[in-house]
């Protein structure tokens, strides 16, 4: 593929959020909740993540996904004294006992799971700038997902999370991007990828 590269892509992605109105973001957040109510299954275990920003979702999705759910988990990432990435950890959901972690990012208090704990999930909810019909996926750049969504359950549905213009044809991908099997949308709800094409 040609075209720009995974850095233009992110500051384009970025500078079209920051102008998306509050109303609107609320909005897209509340029908992402509803969509992906239906795709939680009763006392399963799911991942998510606490959007931060402009990001889609909100923590009221995390209440409902802990209502539907067995249980929640949440991303704690770190990074070794040179600044490299670790895999992620995890830790409960707990309404109102998020703490301010690195990056301006809401994490869960102590006691962590170790990164295994992600092969207990059934759905993983993953944070995305973009994602193409083939399931590859445009996060930030720091590789936190990637180092970490090998320990998944294989038969795990990875949804990338995005705006509706953030769903697209076609995006760069490297030989270590992990390629997502589902996408949400606000208007268009879950859709199945063709993961790995």
């Amino acid at each position: 593929m040609t075209g720009p590269t995974k850095a233009a892509l992110r500051e384009q992605v970025l500078a079209a959020r920051s102008r998306v109105a509050v109303e609107i973001r609320a909005a897209e957040a509340q029908k992402l909740k509803e969509h992906l109510r239906l795709a939680v299954s009763s006392g399963s275990t799911v991942c998510a993540y606490v959007p931060v920003g402009t990001e889609p979702g909100s923590v009221p999705m995390l209440d409902m996904l802990l209502a539907r759910a067995r249980r929640v988990l949440l991303p704690v990432a770190r990074t070794i004294g040179d600044g490299t990435p670790m895999r992620l950890r995890w830790g409960l959901y707990r309404p109102r006992e998020l703490v301010s972690g690195r990056w301006g990012l809401q994490e869960p208090p102590e006691p962590w799971l170790p990164e295994s704990a992600l092969a207990e999930a059934e759905l993983v909810v993953v944070p995305a700038l973009a994602v193409d019909r083939r399931g590859a996926r445009l996060g930030r750049g720091r590789g936190f997902y990637d180092r970490s969504l090998d320990a998944r359950n294989p038969q795990a549905r990875l949804i990338a999370m995005v705006r509706d213009a953030e769903f697209v044809a076609e995006l760069p991908a490297d030989p270590h991007d992990v390629p997502m099997t589902h996408v949400i949308t606000p208007t268009r709800g879950v859709i199945a990828l063709r993961a790995g094409e």
